[in-house]
C-alpha cells in the first residue's frame, strides 16, 4: 500500500482506485479504517461502479498509518492538515470529499481550510456539530471513549462507549493510539459558515450520534439531508447510503 509523509513527517497510508471524473477522497470514522468503513460495506465498489476515481486515507492512529501514542500528535487540526498534505502528494487540483463520524469532522475542517475540496458529503453526525463543534457529548464524551479503550475489563463498560472498544478489538487496533486520538482531537472548532460547496448530510435514522441532522443541514448553506436506515455502525452499510452518496457525487462532478 502506498504511503506519504504528512506535514510533520508522519507516514500515512492511502489507496487509490482509478476511475474517471473528479476524484473522491474518503475519510473513515474513529477506530475504523478504509477497509472497515468503506471497502467492507461496499461503498468503494458502488463509487467505482459509477466510474469515479476513489481515494481512501487511513487517518493517523488508524489502519496502516503510523500510530503515535502521544496525544499532541493529534492536536492542532493534524488530521485536517493530513488531508491537504495528501492532495499535495497526489498533485490534485480538486476533489470531492466524503467523511463519516470522525471523518465527517475532519472533512468539515478540511473543506473550510482547503479550496481544492469542491464537494462535500458527511455522515454519522448531527446537531452535536452545531452544539459542541464535534462529538455529541450528550451521548458520549471523548474522555469516556478514551477510558473505554484503556479499560482492563471491557465487560463493565456503559452502552455509550462500549461500541468503540468492541470495534477497536474487532479490528485489532492500537487502543493506546486511539485513546490518544480521542483526547487529542476533542471537539475542534468548526466554522460551518465557511462551507460554500455543495454538501450532502447522510444520517442513520436510529443513530444517536447523528441526532437532529436537520439542524446541521440548516447551519450549512444549501446543504441537503438524506436519512437512511440504521444506527451509527449500520447506516453506512445500507444500500441507501451508497445510492444517495453516488447520486450526489455524480450530479456534482464537473
Amino acid at each position: 500500500m502506498p504511503t506519504f509523509a504528512s506535514f510533520d513527517g508522519l507516514q500515512l497510508n492511502y489507496t487509490v482506485w482509478e476511475g474517471g471524473g473528479r476524484p473522491v477522497l474518503l475519510q473513515h470514522g474513529f477506530a475504523a479504517d478504509t477497509n472497515a468503513n468503506w471497502i467492507a460495506p461496499g461503498v468503494v465498489d458502488t463509487l467505482q461502479d459509477a466510474g469515479l476515481t476513489v481515494i481512501g486515507l487511513d487517518a493517523r492512529g488508524h489502519g496502516r498509518s503510523a500510530k503515535p501514542h502521544d496525544e499532541a500528535s493529534y492536536g492542532d487540526d493534524a488530521m485536517v492538515r493530513d488531508v491537504s498534505a495528501l492532495l499535495d502528494t497526489l498533485n490534485l487540483d480538486e476533489v470531492s470529499m466524503v467523511g463519516y463520524s470522525m471523518g465527517a469532522m475532519i472533512a468539515l475542517g478540511a473543506v473550510a481550510a482547503d479550496p481544492r475540496i469542491r464537494c462535500l458529503a458527511i455522515g454519522g453526525v448531527g446537531s452535536g456539530i452545531v452544539d459542541f463543534g464535534g462529538v455529541d457529548t450528550r451521548v458520549v464524551t471523548p474522555e469516556a471513549i478514551s477510558e473505554a479503550l484503556l479499560a482492563s475489563d471491557p465487560s463493565t463498560l456503559p452502552p455509550s462507549s462500549a461500541p468503540f472498544r468492541l470495534l477497536a478489538d474487532a479490528l485489532r487496533a492500537d487502543r493506546i493510539a486511539l485513546a490518544a486520538v480521542a483526547r487529542g482531537t476533542a471537539n475542534p472548532k468548526l466554522d460551518l459558515t465557511a462551507i460554500a460547496v455543495p454538501t450532502l448530510i447522510l444520517a442513520g435514522d436510529t443513530d444517536p450520534l447523528a441526532a437532529e441532522p436537520e439542524r446541521l443541514a440548516a447551519a450549512i448553506a444549501g446543504a441537503r439531508l438524506v436519512r437512511v436506515p440504521g444506527d451509527h455502525m449500520a447506516a453506512v452499510m445500507h444500500p441507501a447510503f451508497g445510492s444517495a452518496l453516488t447520486g450526489f457525487l455524480t450530479s456534482h462532478d464537473f
